[in-house]
Order: C-alpha cells, then structure tokens, then sequence
C-alpha cells in the first residue's frame, strides 16, 4: 500500500495540464480500501485521484472528487443519501482513506454495521 500511496502522491503532482485542477480547487490522491468485518485494509485496493487520471483505478473519479470537494476533504462530512433505507442487520464491512487532500494529509478509518450504511454514508466515494 505505500508503494500505491506514493505512486498516487506522484500522480498528482505530476499530472498533465489538461487534467490540472482549475486554480482554487483543491487536489488529492487516495487509497481507498473497504474490507468486510472490522478490521481495516483487507480489501482491494482503489486509487483515486483528485483530479481523475488515467492511472487511476475508481469507477467513478469525478463523482468521487466531487463529494469529497463537498465535504472540505473531510470523510466524516460526505454528504449522505437519506433515500435509502438500510436493513438492520450487523455484517460490518470497514473503510479506509489515506492520501492527501488540498496538501493535508488525510488517514480515515470508519467500521459500518453494514455494506448499505456505507454507501449510505459515503456514496460514491466508496
């Protein structure tokens, strides 16, 4: 995963112009991992790179880009989908992020009751 990180960090800074942020607008890479159960960064790894290029690995960068923008870079402050209606049933699944956002380090770690709650909480970041 450091190895992924630093490829993601060098993305980022080394970017083509068409795909450079417009000024003012922050800038990140990210791992994002999501594993079943509670213990962090047993799953597939995704990078995700703010803004897309083509080394990165999300299926859907522009919109992943965008909630984070939303939210200040803050994981906690995703916005959420209040249409869905999760099942209460316990089968937690945990997510990671770990990168950089606008120059700030980020390292966020969040265990759900389940895989709704996540996508929920955090769609379509994860």
């Amino acid at each position: 995963m450091i190895v992924a990180l630093a490829i993601a960090t060098a993305a980022v800074g080394f970017a083509p112009a068409a795909a450079q942020a417009s000024p003012g607008v922050p800038r990140g890479a990210f791992i994002l991992t999501v594993s079943e159960g509670t213990t962090p960064y047993l799953g597939e790894p995704v990078l995700l790179t703010c803004p897309p290029i083509p080394l990165a690995t999300h299926p859907d960068p522009a919109g992943a880009c965008a909630a984070i923008a939303a939210a200040g870079g803050d994981f906690n402050q995703l916005p959420v989908d209040p249409a869905v209606l999760c099942p209460a049933i316990y089968a937690p699944v945990t997510a990671t992020a770990d990168g950089r956002w606008g120059g700030r380090k980020v390292h966020w770690t969040k265990t759900f009751e389940n895989s709704c709650l996540l996508y929920v909480e955090t769609h379509p970041v994860f």
